[in-house]
């Protein structure tokens, strides 16, 4: 062994104290009898004591004192092993503690090295992050209750006899608290009319929840409506959680596919539209709640009433006041308006110029829609996403479309018993029309259809497209 190394090493010993005030861990060291021998400045920090306090003073005198408490280097002596305990000093500031022996030549414990972690910041983290997640939950449960605030921009297409008498009902009913049955046929806009009752009650800025009775599992359905205290079950949260009735208190609770809500908490849910009180699973506790109920079918209630799976008291409990929204089929007037919104909305999110023909239309308009308003945007918002060209024609939507409900081919071009000339004009008007649309100036399809530019004014003028 060199001098050099030996130097250097007498050396370490002179810096010892200050190369262990660098570490990040608190370190304090004990001889095998207790008796403590050095304290870095990390310990000093973390745990609020002071060298002079510590150094020469036994660990059970210090833990009779009260200075901390579970001293680990009785164990670690005894033992000959490592041991990790948590340590609470005075003030009450927590900490992890890593004892570790460092045997002699005889392999005896010589001393106990200890390595001090705060806990306190992690402790107080955990209790944060528990009571973050519970307002996490509450806040991603209220995210449609923020959306409602957009209402008034929801678009209800009114143009029908049918549907202004629909709307002028709404309106009455809206601003009352009475519950209210919404029936119709899959995709006619049941949920548009909900928000609309929403947004034009006095419960407008408050909290608007949707439940869809039908995706909810029948095991999880009661904890999501009613809610559940701390260990109402296995799994459940140890703080509980607010069910949808709470949730939704002093606002709006839409209740989607009723008509597929169990038996069993039908019974519960007409408890609670009539007494307005909730019960968690596993409480004794009643909590009030003040919430307006909207319930929406496409079943024929009546009917499931008679097989014996909806409730009669439940249905007459929910049909106070009812709105029943008319298939597309039976609102004719409305179809060219929602084909022209649906262009207009798809059109701007995906950065396009998508039109279609008078004729491209008119099939449009012929078609039954059997999955109404729903089916219309699927469709449109497809053929927006997958046309090659701006300008769509008749033959270009889906084949079914030509098929009417008798499943005959229908006649796109609506020839009929239309003469010869009238033919010929219709087709002429459909040709510079999508020409027009596509070029936008007379000059253009004059000089693309070889014509003067006064015969194609004439004939633009002729068939109204300016």
């Amino acid at each position: 062994m060199s001098t050099n190394y030996q130097t250097n090493l007498q050396r370490l010993g002179i810096y010892f104290d200050k190369i262990l005030d660098i570490f990040y861990d608190g370190i304090y060291i004990t001889d095998a009898s207790g008796n403590t021998i050095f304290v870095n400045k990390r310990y000093e920090k973390l745990m609020g004591l002071k060298k002079e306090e510590l150094l020469g003073h036994n660990v059970l005198d210090l833990e009779e004192e009260g200075i901390f408490n579970s001293p680990l280097n009785p164990l670690v002596v005894k033992s000959g092993k490592p041991h990790t305990s948590v340590q609470v000093n005075k003030t009450g500031r927590k900490a992890v503690i890593n004892g570790h022996p460092v045997f002699d030549e005889d392999g005896k414990v010589a001393y106990v090295v200890t390595y001090v972690r705060d806990v306190t910041v992690l402790s107080q983290l955990k209790d944060e992050i528990s009571a973050q997640k519970d307002l996490i939950q509450k806040y991603y449960q209220e995210a449609q209750h923020l959306r409602t605030k957009h209402f008034g921009q929801t678009n209800i297409i009114i143009k029908s006899p049918k549907m202004l008498k629909l709307m002028d009902l709404l309106r009455r009913i809206a601003p009352t608290d009475t519950t209210v049955l919404i029936l119709g046929e899959t995709g006619v806009g049941k949920d548009v009319f909900v928000k609309k009752i929403h947004e034009f009650s006095p419960r407008k800025n408050e909290p608007f929840f949707k439940i869809n009775c039908a995706t909810i599992p029948e095991n999880l359905i009661e904890s999501e409506l009613f809610g559940y205290d701390p260990g109402a079950f296995s799994g459940a949260s140890a703080k509980g959680k607010p069910g949808y009735f709470e949730l939704a208190d002093k606002g709006t609770l839409f209740l989607d596919e009723i008509g597929e809500l169990p038996l069993s908490m039908q019974a519960k849910l007409l408890r609670v539209l009539q007494d307005q009180e909730v019960l968690r699973i596993g409480s004794t506790k009643v909590k009030k709640v003040d919430v307006r109920f909207i319930a929406a079918t496409n079943r024929n209630l009546n009917l499931a009433i008679k097989e014996g799976l909806f409730r009669s008291d439940l249905y007459y409990r929910l049909h106070v006041a009812t709105l029943e929204i008319p298939p597309l089929r039976e609102r004719i007037e409305e179809i060219i308006a929602l084909i022209d919104y649906f262009l207009g909305k798809y059109n701007t999110k995906y950065k396009k110029k998508i039109v279609f023909t008078q004729e491209a239309k008119q099939l449009l308009k012929n078609y039954k829609w059997p999955g109404n308003v729903r089916e219309m945007e699927n469709l449109i918002q497809g053929l927006v996403v997958t046309a090659d060209k701006e300008v769509l024609q008749a033959y270009d939507l889906p084949g079914y479309l030509l098929i009417n409900q008798d499943g005959i081919q229908t006649d796109p071009m609506n020839i009929g018993e239309k003469s010869l000339n009238e033919i010929i004009s219709q087709f002429e008007k459909s040709v510079l029309e999508n020409a027009l649309n596509k070029h936008g100036k007379v000059s253009s399809l004059a000089k693309m259809f070889q014509v003067d530019h006064s015969t194609i004014f004439r004939k633009l003028k002729k068939y109204g497209l300016i």
